[in-house]
């Protein structure tokens, strides 16, 4: 049996354009309400 690597997000990158929605992403607190929906 191989060795097993749980590092996978740790050692990769996302591809440019997952890192340009992520910039763009509103965010705020979740706790209070402050964070917008997913997805609607």
């Amino acid at each position: 049996m191989g060795i097993i690597d749980l590092r996978s997000d740790t050692v990769t990158t996302p591809p440019s354009s997952m890192r340009a929605v992520i910039a763009k992403a509103q965010v705020g607190d979740d706790v209070y309400g402050e964070d917008p929906p997913l997805m609607n």
